[in-house]
């Protein structure tokens, strides 16, 4: 179950035109996620994944302005039968310390977060009017696998944003090694009408395509390298479909005989083909 927690959003990244139709960032109070989710529970799901369009803000619009990690923990503590909580897309400069201590000691938090990360390149970043640079990023990665070793990490990157060169994409490119990124969401750049970047001198529409390409190759590797690794491991598998499921760590697992669905089930690795595990009955 997708369970929206905040929406809108206070920074005007000069790509993007959400915050001109959503407005400012709003939270759901916590009182109100944690009755929804109880009641989910009751109903039978076993999974929840938290969602917003700036995640990490949540809570700087409500009294005594929490953060995402207190809502984390709360939303642990008080609803015990909740099997899995999964984090969607995050702003990593935003990672509060409630947060960091939950990554390190809930085991019920999935080892999966996906990054609003966006470049690899300083210069880009500023101009897209992100909050972090470069070494913010690798830095952060590193932390939180120091705190949970089993951490799979995805990433938004767009290819091709407005004065672009060769030297800048290749430390975008170079990002998905550095930070050890597995599961890649890349964007070809398009201009939104009334964004600052859309004025902003553009890439060619082939340049764009070609370093979206070198991103998506560079993404495979890194998914293949991980599917590989999990070849003889066990893994709690929740099943979205009667044969189709998902690990802990985000990676789609087939299974050749069907399995209840939406169950939890602990499955033995056999190997990987098409961008799946095979999966079966431990």
């Amino acid at each position: 179950a997708y369970v929206q927690v905040q929406n809108g959003c206070d920074h005007r990244c000069t790509f993007c035109i959400i915050p001109y139709g959503r407005g400012n960032s709003r939270s759901v109070p916590a009182g109100v996620v944690v009755e929804q989710i109880k009641r989910l529970v009751d109903s039978g799901f076993h999974e929840v994944v938290l969602t917003g369009v700036d995640l990490t803000s949540w809570g700087a619009d409500l009294p005594a302005a929490p953060r995402l990690g207190d809502l984390v923990r709360r939303i642990l503590r008080l609803v015990p039968d909740l099997a899995r909580l999964r984090i969607s897309s995050i702003d990593s400069i935003e990672a509060d310390a409630a947060l960091m201590e939950a990554i390190a000691t809930e085991t019920r938090l999935m080892p999966h977060l996906h990054l609003s990360l966006q470049a690899g390149d300083d210069m880009i970043l500023k101009r897209m009017k992100r909050r972090h640079l470069r070494d913010d990023a690798i830095r952060f990665c590193a932390e939180v696998r120091a705190l949970r070793p089993d951490m799979v990490f995805g990433a938004d990157i767009i290819a091709g944003f407005p004065t672009e060169t060769d030297a800048m994409f290749a430390n975008s490119l170079k990002l998905v090694e550095d930070c050890g990124l597995t599961w890649l969401h890349v964007f070809p750049y398009s201009p939104r009408k009334g964004t600052p970047a859309a004025r902003m001198p553009q890439v060619s529409g082939a340049v764009i395509r070609d370093r979206a390409a070198l991103l998506r190759a560079a993404g495979a590797v890194r998914a293949d390298a991980h599917l590989a690794a999990q070849q003889g491991l066990t893994h709690d598998v929740l099943m979205e479909s009667p044969r189709i499921g998902r690990t802990a760590q985000f990676a789609e697992a087939r299974f050749d005989a069907d399995q209840p669905e939406g169950r939890i089930v602990r499955a033995l690795i056999r190997g990987h083909a098409g961008g799946q595990l095979l999966a079966a009955v431990a």
